[in-house]
């Protein structure tokens, strides 16, 4: 019997010495019995997995309310385009990838990165004088989802800290907290169509400042930003050396009296990762496409940048290759009518919707300009038996069985966030029972201070 002494750091349950005895039995030596330690389990949960919030699953999931039986439920809580069948993506977009199915030619693996004939064709889709892109600008993703997850994980480092909109997408702050990057909220004001405060904005950046997060069009706030507001944002990013990480998911998916602007036309020094995909343009969120558009015009993101993309998305092998071989076929063959006709519906909706709800005492809905979102301001003051959004959203689902997200899943109290890709009907239909519920817990002034009095 040989014996081993092995040194160890003596922290915890663990004592300084552990002396193990080997049995050499032939070619296998099997561990004899440890001195000193008593096995047992101790699995716990990862840093990063306890660090990791979503704030929408946490209050949606919290509030436990069932919906008035007698009424069918209408949800306009979901930002997919999908649920109602209402869009459908286009018949070319289908046979693209049937196509490509029945070639039998995109089983396999494919580059971290994404086929480089699909990166080439991304980057001849976008580019443009103002802001050329090449193949090697483009990342493929699984999603936007997963090209903001790599842009924030190489701009930013834990103890670093990141700008992000308020109100603003969930996910930002989701991701930074589980990566331990600190998220520094700025305001977008909704008496000025939802642009940045941009001297707050300025206040909060400092050394520590990894990156700035621009949502246009936004979601939640259905807002475009004009071409002299982005570059009010870029001359802010530029003054403070802060490079841009821009989620542009719904671009183009603008109002027809609106125009797009990606931001990296509008600039030619401030380094921008631009995080795009099929999910809601085209209508096919599930389809997990998604990219990363490199603009550095500078070279001040250099190969480190590009480098550090590469390596962070060998972690995974990638989106999935039959939607790759289809991807050339889908942005070249979706014919222009499609994205007027689903412009055209999501208009009409959210004019019907803006209308509806602008007539209800005690609501203030904010006009949106794009995306699929509609934010309406809850008058607080005038509904007094509610203490917050989250308390009306709930009280609208149990009586009306209508259920909006309330903005505190945003980080905006006291307003509520409407989709408006559901059918016509159901638009109108939710409208009017919004109105009843207000007309039923709606209190004026006087009635205001009465309650008042009461307490």
């Amino acid at each position: 019997m040989d014996s081993y002494l092995i040194q160890v750091n003596g922290h915890g349950d663990h004592a300084p010495m552990l002396d193990v005895n080997l049995k050499n039995t032939g070619n296998i030596i099997s561990p004899g019995k440890v001195k000193g330690r008593k096995p047992r389990w101790a699995v716990r949960a990862s840093e990063m997995s306890k660090k990791t919030f979503n704030p929408v699953r946490a209050i949606v999931d919290s509030m436990k309310v069932e919906p008035n039986p007698k009424k069918a439920m209408i949800s306009l809580s979901l930002g997919d385009p999908t649920v109602f069948g209402n869009l459908p993506t286009n018949d070319e977009v289908t046979r693209a990838v049937k196509e490509v199915l029945d070639s039998g030619q995109y089983n396999g693996y494919a580059p971290s990165v994404g086929y480089q004939s699909c990166r080439e064709a991304v980057a001849a889709y976008y580019n443009c004088p103002e802001a050329p892109l090449k193949a090697q600008d483009v990342i493929l993703t699984s999603g936007c989802s997963q090209a903001i997850e790599l842009a924030l994980a190489v701009l930013a480092n834990p103890g670093q800290n990141i700008l992000v909109p308020r109100p603003g997408f969930s996910l930002y702050k989701t991701l930074a907290l589980s990566m331990g990057i600190e998220v520094k909220l700025y305001n977008l004001l909704p008496d000025k169509a939802w642009e940045i405060d941009l001297e707050h904005l300025e206040s909060l950046v400092d050394e520590k400042t990894a990156c700035l997060i621009v949502n246009n069009p936004s979601n939640p706030c259905g807002s475009v930003f004009s071409k002299s507001h982005l570059q009010e944002i870029l001359a802010v990013a530029s003054r403070q050396c802060v490079p841009i990480l821009a989620d542009e998911i719904y671009g183009d998916m603008v109002f027809a009296d609106c125009k797009y602007e990606p931001i990296a036309t509008l600039s030619t020094n401030v380094p921008i990762l631009s995080c795009g995909g099929l999910a809601k343009r085209w209508l096919v969120p599930g389809w997990r496409m998604g990219w990363i558009l490199i603009h550095d015009r500078r070279d001040i993101f250099g190969n480190e940048i590009r480098d550090g993309l590469v390596r962070l998305s060998q972690r995974i092998l990638g989106p999935c290759t039959i939607v790759q071989g289809a991807l050339e076929r889908i942005l070249h063959r979706t014919p222009p009518e499609f994205y007027h006709n689903t412009l055209s519906i999501l208009k009409s909706n959210a004019d019907l919707c803006y209308a509806a709800l602008a007539a209800i005492p005690g609501l203030q809905p904010v006009r949106p300009a794009g995306a699929m979102y509609l934010m309406v301001e809850i008058e607080m003051e005038h509904f007094p038996e509610f203490e917050n959004d989250v308390e009306f959203t709930e009280r609208l689902i149990s009586e009306q069985s209508v259920f909006c997200l309330p903005a505190t899943c945003f980080e905006y109290p006291n307003f509520f966030r409407v989709v408006i890709t559901v059918p016509e009907e159901m638009i109108l239909e939710a409208c009017g029972r919004i109105q009843e519920f207000c007309e039923m817990h709606y209190q004026g002034a006087e009635g205001t201070q009465d309650l008042e009095c009461d307490k």
